[in-house]
């Protein structure tokens, strides 16, 4: 047995899954996480175009074409669709964190491909709070990061305004005092 599981076993040259997943956590500091809401509206959007689009479908294969089990076919394809979106939006929702540190911002997310962005507060150039129509109707906000490297632009949806507000000015602060000190 290997004695450090962040160190590829012997004889090889790819690291373990524990040295992977090792890169996405941090043991001493507690990752902030999104809104249940947020995960409440994104399924609600799934449940609404999803069930447009195969309604739609079935509804016209029956009645323009007459073959009503073929609509009946579409309908239940469509809630086996709905039912596996349903459970990816849910594991989605529960790989979102962020992680506010002395001198950076980490951000992860991805449940089959999994994201950790870096931002260094000094690089911030900008933070600002967005919400549109709907989030606004579910009580949320997103706070998008600009830096000096588009590449490491990043956002963070599904907030509570009052969270996005003291995650926005806190960023905001840090990101003058880094920048005054280049």
């Amino acid at each position: 047995m290997n004695p450090d599981p962040t160190m590829p076993a012997p004889g090889t040259s790819r690291p373990t899954a524990a040295a992977v997943d090792s890169l996405f956590a941090s043991p001493g500091d507690p990752w902030r996480r999104l809104s249940p809401n947020y995960r409440s509206m994104r399924r609600l959007t799934s449940v609404i175009g999803i069930g447009v689009i195969f309604l739609a479908g079935a509804l016209l294969v029956g009645l323009l074409a007459g073959v009503w089990w073929l609509a009946v076919v579409i309908v239940l394809v469509g809630l086996a669709i709905l039912i596996a979106r349903w459970i990816v939006v849910g594991r989605n929702w529960q790989s979102w964190g962020y992680l506010e540190r002395q001198e950076d911002l980490y951000l992860t997310h991805g449940v089959l491909f999994r994201t950790m962005i870096t931002v260094p507060y000094g690089r911030m150039q900008l933070v600002e709070v967005r919400s549109t129509p709907l989030q606004r109707w579910y009580g949320l906000a997103t706070v998008q990061l600009v830096t000096a490297s588009a590449s490491t632009d990043a956002a963070i949806p599904g907030l509570l305004p009052d969270e996005a507000a003291r995650l926005r000015d806190r960023l905001s602060e840090l990101g003058e005092a880094r920048a005054s000190g280049l």
